[in-house]
C-alpha cells in the first residue's frame, strides 16, 4: 500500500499515531532505466539496417528526439507523482502536511477530539473521497491520490487512529 503507519519516534512528545502517505509508483527508478536501455537498444535494429548510408543521418535525429521525449515524459510523471502527505496526532492536536514539488507545503491543524472524518461515496473528485474536519477548521482532503480501495481502507483506519484511547 503507498501508505505506511509509523511507529512513533522518541522524543519529548512524540506522536501517538504519524501516517504517511504518497502516490504508487508503478515503475521503479531501476525499471525506468531498463526501460530507457531497452528502447534505445530497440532502436538500434532499424538504424543498423542503414548504418554506412546517407539514410543513417536523416533517421538518427528522429530515433534521438524519441529517446529524449519518453525520458522527458517519464521524467515529469516522477515530479508530478512527488507528493508525501504526513498525518500526525497528538492527543492535543493534529497536523496533516502536504509537500509537492509544485506548491509551497500546505499544513492544517485541528484538535483531535473535534476531527470527524468522513468518506463521500459520490460527489467527490474520486469515489470514496476522503475528507477530515476540524471543529471551526476548513475540511481538507487526505490520500486522493489512492485507489478507492485503498481509501476504503485508510478510512476504517483513520477512524481506529482518532477514537483509540488518549494517553494520561
Amino acid at each position: 500500500m503507498p501508505y505506511e503507519w509509523i511507529e512513533p519516534a522518541d522524543g519529548d512528545t512524540p506522536p501517538r499515531a504519524e501516517l504517511h502517505l504518497w502516490p504508487y509508483r508503478s515503475l521503479p527508478k531501476t525499471g525506468f532505466v531498463r526501460f530507457i536501455g531497452i528502447t534505445a537498444i530497440m532502436f538500434l535494429f532499424p538504424i543498423s539496417a542503414v548504418l554506412g548510408t546517407p539514410v543513417l543521418w536523416g533517421l538518427l535525429p528522429f530515433i534521438l528526439l524519441v529517446t529524449w521525449a519518453i525520458w522527458a515524459a517519464l521524467q515529469r510523471s516522477y515530479r508530478d507523482g512527488d507528493i508525501l502527505e504526513i498525518l500526525r496526532i497528538w492527543d492535543e492536536e493534529v497536523i496533516l502536511t502536504r509537500a509537492s514539488h509544485k506548491k509551497p507545503v500546505q499544513t492544517w491543524t485541528a484538535n483531535p477530539y473535534w476531527v470527524r472524518v468522513t468518506q463521500h461515496d459520490t460527489g467527490g473528485p474520486v469515489p470514496h473521497y476522503l475528507t477530515l474536519k476540524g471543529k471551526s477548521v476548513r475540511e481538507v482532503e487526505i490520500g486522493s491520490f489512492l485507489s478507492a480501495e485503498e481509501r476504503q481502507q485508510l478510512f476504517s483506519e483513520l477512524n481506529i487512529a482518532f477514537h483509540s484511547p488518549r494517553s494520561n
